[in-house]
């Protein structure tokens, strides 16, 4: 199983919990990468959102400072919002990433969680779901061919139109981010393609009725059950011991989902739901090596074998210092321990 870390770019604290610059938190940002490779984790993401609380609105741009530091992990998004974007730059992009890191760039591309780039480039929402259709077939297609005719709704035709770069890979991975729509599970699997679940709430086990939607429909579109892999994107934190973990994280944790869900009409984050969420069936990674290496185990019997784990850490309240060590106790410790 593929282990690894997602990052949004937040703004983070310093020990003495204060906010640190942006100059500052891209520079530990990448120390976290360099440490995520050197520990021996396999993927690293970075997301993408257009919001004054992360810094990761071009994510290929930290991605490829990435590359360049690294040696072996996988560089990926986590998501590319691909409805509010264009097809052929992310391709391009993302070809140029592998050429920059030898092989070694991905992509998750999803609808996304915010609706912020939206009015950003001048889409309208209520395209939401008929954009990401558009785009992620065109983005397959230009995968696939050099030369790409092609037309739509929402972007000028291409007629006989050469895409460059190639990326070093012969075809470049892309996974689709999904949260909890069937018809974005069951649409992943007609297309055969890698499925990356984002679990940040509730009791992950739920989500087998979809992961198996996407499976049947992945099967009877004629696709092998191996080419149809799952991923989990998880919120967690590793520390020495469980209290020390969740003393740790929660009050970041409460502090931005509070910020968010007045956005959205929820009620404040209360500590009650948050324990809720570190038990043995609770969707949050959090917790001692040992712990969270038996939930992800867990996990992964629960929705009938996954392929690839990932950590959503990032919260207003986390130092470097202590990310740098989660990150350590998850190479050296949690990996081995699903792995072995």
């Amino acid at each position: 199983m593929g282990i690894g870390i997602d990052s949004f770019a937040a703004t983070m604290a310093n020990n003495k919990g204060q906010t640190i610059s942006s100059v500052q938190a891209i520079a530990e940002l990448l120390e976290r990468i360099e440490k995520a490779d050197e520990v021996g984790l396999d993927i690293f993401g970075i997301g993408e959102h257009h919001r004054q609380e992360f810094l990761d609105s071009a994510p290929t741009m930290i991605l490829a400072a990435a590359a360049a530091r690294t040696k072996r992990i996988k560089l990926t998004s986590a998501v590319t919002v691909l409805s509010a974007a264009d097809p052929v730059r992310v391709f391009q992009n993302f070809a140029t990433l592998d050429l920059i890191s030898q092989g070694r760039a991905e992509m998750v591309v999803g609808r996304g969680s915010f609706t912020d780039a939206f009015p950003l480039f001048g889409l309208n929402i209520q395209d939401y779901d008929e954009l990401f259709t558009e785009k992620l077939g065109l983005l397959l297609k230009i995968r696939e061919n050099e030369i790409v005719n092609w037309s739509g709704k929402f972007r000028p035709r291409l007629g006989n139109q050469a895409i460059y770069p190639r990326p070093m890979q012969e075809k470049l991975p892309i996974w689709i981010g999904v949260g909890g729509t069937p018809q974005s599970f069951v649409r992943a699997g007609m297309l055969g393609l890698p499925l990356m679940v984002a679990v940040i709430g509730g009791e992950t086990h739920r989500f087998r009725p979809l992961i198996d939607l996407y499976r049947q429909a992945g099967i009877k579109a004629g696709h092998s059950p191996e080419q149809l892999k799952v991923g989990l994107h998880s919120l967690g934190y590793v520390a020495n011991t469980t209290e020390e973990a969740i003393e740790e994280y929660y009050p970041g944790y409460a502090e931005m989902f509070t910020s968010i869900g007045k956005e959205r009409g929820w009620p404040p984050v209360r500590r009650s739901h948050f324990d809720s969420q570190t038990t043995d069936l609770g969707a949050f990674l959090i917790g001692n090596p040992e712990e969270v290496a038996q939930k992800i185990l867990r996990h992964s019997e629960a929705l009938g074998g996954i392929s690839r784990v990932t950590f959503q850490m990032d919260n207003a309240g986390m130092s470097h210092k202590k990310l740098m060590n989660a990150i350590e106790l998850i190479g050296t410790r949690i990996s081995p321990l699903v792995n072995g």
